[in-house]
């Protein structure tokens, strides 16, 4: 399984240590999106910079939905079924979104390791205050593909 990270803050005011960790996980502008593979580092790196972003687990459906409408490959064209096969070696986007959930975006040749994401339909919830708390930030769960399928 795999996590997705929602950037929703801006980095103005932050600390040197977070912009990098931020830059490191592909995430350089508000509502950037990436998915990454659960493992300590990047759940260290997810905690430095949890201030400033979501996450939760990524669901294959959805990670198969912002491909189909967000992916972007390396040349900067948009990624259609027949680019399918020769950016992931996979047979469709459904293999493809599986094996990003497992391994996450950034080893994947070919591939953008960010998808470009518009602002959530109905708005953000308070930018400042954890998810817990009635806010964005933090972590969500399931709930962050609910997120994604508002801003693709």
């Amino acid at each position: 399984m795999g996590w997705m990270i929602v950037r929703v803050r801006g980095s103005i005011h932050a600390r040197h240590d977070i912009v990098d960790t931020l830059r490191v996980l592909h995430l350089t502008r508000a509502n950037h999106a990436t998915v990454v593979p659960e493992r300590p580092e990047f759940r260290g790196m997810i905690m430095r910079v949890q201030g400033y972003v979501t996450w939760g687990e990524a669901d294959p459906k959805t990670v198969g939905m912002l491909l189909e409408h967000r992916g972007v490959t390396d040349a900067g064209g948009s990624l259609t079924p027949e680019t399918v096969e020769t950016v992931g070696g996979a047979k469709d986007l459904g293999e493809l979104a599986a094996r990003i959930t497992k391994e996450g975006l950034p080893p994947i040749e070919g591939l953008r390791p960010l998808f470009r994401l518009t602002p959530p339909r109905g708005g953000w919830r308070s930018t400042k205050k954890p998810f817990a708390r009635g806010g964005a930030l933090g972590y969500r769960g399931a709930k962050i593909n609910e997120l994604v399928q508002r801003m693709v």
